[in-house]
């Protein structure tokens, strides 16, 4: 068996000589080289050299019809969407400056023209000063307008005096199914204006926030959402938000095809609610409740009932107090097991149930008292004091 020398050349003595058909083989073979060299060389040069602006609008020649759509999302919502910035205040140790140290980044997007910023909780946390850079580069200063860490949501406000900006337009989670398309504008690790589309994975999803609280109805897509993303819109093919970007699931921590997006029915219940008071208005049925913690220990299930304040909704709605014996062991006690068909097990989960209700709303709740009997009372909520 003959081996090919290295060079590639007929060695000596072997019964192929280079005939002419071999030569001009060779000679084309170079040639081709010699060509595929030049093309490289003058493509880098090409590149290299930017001289020349790309036009502002390519024509969409021989493009799929879902590319196109992709084209037109992106360039009619691009400008709607901001690169936050959460800022830490560090003081030098040798002198009395103090200097800002950006921490973390995010995304966020303009909900009106006031100038309002949807983002996530977490992209501010422990941020003491917050910046906002438009998608034509523009850097303003942004303050907060409220908060509201159970639901990750937090609303910004940046002065917008002497820009053309265009708020997105608001869309609906409710009607959503799986399947549909989605398109998420972000900033992943930094790369401001970036945009990945997919579907809707699944719906009803539910994931754990601070506190033990959990957001409900949320939007499962295999949109590529990663560290940077948190606060950007999800939105669906006509443009619309229906969702803020969220979290992902990854164990790498970047994405692996699973993110997840506050539904936009939630949203769009919470956001008006911090720019006109800076906080979400609690709601509830009025009483004190004993921490889940106790009940657990006297191995009893749903959410005992403390005290009824005499003359409250919940007092005329039939609930009592409980009654404790010497040891503080409950004689008498009413246990919420469910709220409006709604399993209730803990303290959280009568908080949950509670997050799209309004002062004066009317629920049925089924009782348990002194252990033996079940009752089924309608009660009406009441704000909370905060």
């Amino acid at each position: 068996m003959k081996h090919p020398t290295s060079t590639g050349r007929p060695r000596q003595g072997d019964e192929c000589a280079a005939s002419p058909t071999h030569v001009r083989a060779w000679l084309v073979a170079i040639a081709l080289a010699l060509l595929v060299s030049s093309g490289t060389v003058l493509l880098a040069a090409s590149i290299g050299q930017g001289d020349t602006a790309p036009p502002s609008e390519l024509p969409l020649v021989g493009l799929l019809e879902d590319e196109r759509n992709t084209i037109d999302v992106f360039r009619r919502a691009g400008a709607g969407v901001v690169f936050v910035t959460n800022n830490a205040l560090r003081r030098d140790f040798f002198s009395v400056d103090v200097t800002e140290v950006p921490q973390g980044t995010g995304t966020g997007f303009l909900w009106d023209r006031e100038g309002h910023v949807v983002t996530n909780f977490h992209v501010l946390e422990g941020g003491q000063t917050f910046s906002v850079t438009l998608a034509d580069g523009t850097h303003r200063e942004a303050h907060v307008v409220g908060v509201e860490p159970r639901k990750d949501l937090a609303v910004l406000r940046v002065d917008l005096s002497g820009l053309e900006v265009v708020p997105l337009p608001i869309g609906r989670s409710d009607p959503l199914v799986v399947g549909q398309k989605v398109l998420a504008i972000g900033n992943p690790f930094g790369l401001d204006r970036t945009v990945t589309t997919g579907i809707v994975s699944a719906l009803g999803r539910e994931i754990p926030t601070k506190g033990g609280f959990v957001i409900e109805d949320v939007i499962q897509t295999d949109a590529s959402i990663n560290p940077g993303n948190s606060g950007g819109p999800l939105l669906d093919s006509a443009g619309r938000v229906i969702g803020v970007n969220t979290a992902i699931y990854s164990p790498s921590g970047t994405s692996a095809g699973i993110g997840f997006a506050i539904p936009m029915d939630t949203v769009a219940r919470i956001v008006p609610q911090l720019i006109r008071y800076g906080h979400v208005r609690r709601v509830g049925l009025g009483v004190t409740i004993v921490p889940d913690y106790l009940v657990d220990s006297w191995g009893l299930e749903g959410v005992m009932v403390r005290d009824v304040p005499n003359g409250s909704p919940a007092a005329r709605a039939g609930l009592r107090s409980v009654q404790v014996n010497r040891r503080g062991i409950p004689v008498s006690a009413d246990l919420i097991l469910e709220i409006d068909g709604r399993p209730i097990r803990s303290l959280a989960d009568l908080s949950n149930a509670m997050d799209d209700r309004e002062p004066g709303d009317r629920v049925r709740l089924i009782v348990a008292r002194d252990g033996v009997e079940k009752l089924t009372l309608e009660v009406e909520l009441t704000e909370l004091e905060r």
